[in-house]
């Protein structure tokens, strides 16, 4: 089966070539590190099965979120600890977009555009839920992930998706978390005042930037999409997530074809009606490339007391919530459900039985006359 990796490999050398001047230091390092993600280039890890004794040589995985064949095992941890941090409430996604226009700009300075994105969506989280009846008062706490496509990834898409928990802790005079108080299970915000909320608080951030003499002052009498959806538990909203935070544009799945000249991929349109798109080599690595994100760029942010440096902990807020639902004998009884786990122990292709690591080479196993195997789900091997 072809894959990104395949794409890449094939005609990502001519267009680094062609584009020296053009290309970040983060496109030229991810393109490097997904083209020799698992080949035996960065080296290999050992594995031997404590079944049947059968020796398994695979290549290290390069572990950048950016890589498609790294992005399982990452996805399914991410899955696990954001769910044990979920509150047994109903749940909101919100999301934030800007218009193309706007957008050019955050892609010819995505470092700063980006923050910009970051911090006006989440002040207006906060700024709106603060002025709501159900929510006045109340401390939030919610978390945000950065996209930059859509269905197709020529397409440029920047957009953030936050999911919010339906209510807020009051805090005591001291403040102290005192109680858990609950919006509707339908009903988070005005959708209006959030929007233009939100509007005024971009053009903030992009004068305080230096970014707004960039944007056509037209693009201000536009209507910006903010999008507030109930989506229950949450959970399912975490597994739609899930999928993008450790990879980006495209995955395997979709790709149809790569031959010497085109990479032909699936593309889902809207009423889930699928159809296929070829486009020449080059042109697929730019589209790829353009969701490359800037180093060391945070993608994924907690607010409120979701933040690490809270001084209201996910597990006390819980703790208001059974207290408010009644629940307290119920989770002290050990009747509560718990998580199932998603992830699960590395199993051989030929009887079943568990790996184990014996040994972890950084040499390439070209060079030692070594071929490693595919065709395997192994856990990320970095």
């Amino acid at each position: 089966m072809v894959s990104v990796a395949d794409a890449l490999r094939q005609f990502a050398p001519a267009y680094l070539q062609q584009h020296t001047d053009s290309i970040s230091i983060a496109q030229d390092k991810v393109l490097g590190a997904i083209t020799r993600c698992r080949t035996g280039a960065l080296g290999g890890v050992h594995y031997e099965c404590s079944g049947c004794g059968r020796e398994h040589w695979v290549g290290r995985s390069c572990g950048n979120r950016h890589c498609p064949n790294c992005g399982h095992e990452k996805t399914q941890f991410w899955i696990e600890k954001q769910s044990a941090k979920l509150l047994p409430v109903h749940h909101f996604l919100v999301t934030f977009t800007v218009p193309r226009e706007i957008g050019s700009v955050l892609r010819g300075s995505q470092r700063d555009g980006y923050r910009c994105l970051f911090d006006a969506s989440r002040q207006s989280i906060r700024d709106v839920g603060s002025v709501t009846k159900s929510l006045n008062g109340c401390n939030l706490g919610f978390f945000g992930v950065l996209h930059t496509w859509g269905r197709d990834p020529a397409v440029y898409h920047p957009h953030i998706h936050y999911v919010v928990p339906g209510g807020g802790v009051k805090l005591d005079e001291q403040g102290r978390a005192e109680s858990w108080h609950s919006t509707a299970k339908n009903f988070l915000f005005h959708h209006g005042t959030l929007m233009k909320v939100y509007k005024a608080k971009l053009a903030d951030e992009l004068r305080a930037a230096g970014l707004y003499s960039q944007v056509d002052s037209v693009v201000w009498t536009k209507k910006f999409v903010v999008d507030i959806q109930a989506v229950g538990h949450g959970v399912p909203t975490l597994k739609y997530l899930a999928p993008y935070v450790h990879r980006v544009a495209i995955n395997d799945s979709r790709i149809v074809d790569v031959n010497e000249e085109t990479v032909t991929y699936r593309i889902r349109r809207k009423g889930n009606r699928m159809e296929t798109k070829a486009v020449p080599g080059e042109t697929f690595v730019e589209n790829f490339a353009q969701h490359v994100l800037p180093t060391n760029f945070m993608k994924i942010r907690h607010y409120g007391w979701m933040s690490g440096n809270s001084k209201i902990s996910v597990d006390e807020v819980k703790w208001l919530v059974w207290i408010q639902l009644g629940w307290t004998f119920w989770l002290a009884s050990g009747y509560a459900p718990q998580p199932e786990k998603l992830t699960a122990p590395m199993k051989c292709i030929d009887c079943g039985g568990e790996m184990r690591v014996t040994e972890v080479t950084y040499r390439s196993l070209g060079s030692m006359g070594v071929r490693p195997e595919h065709g395997q789900t192994f856990y990320d091997s970095g």
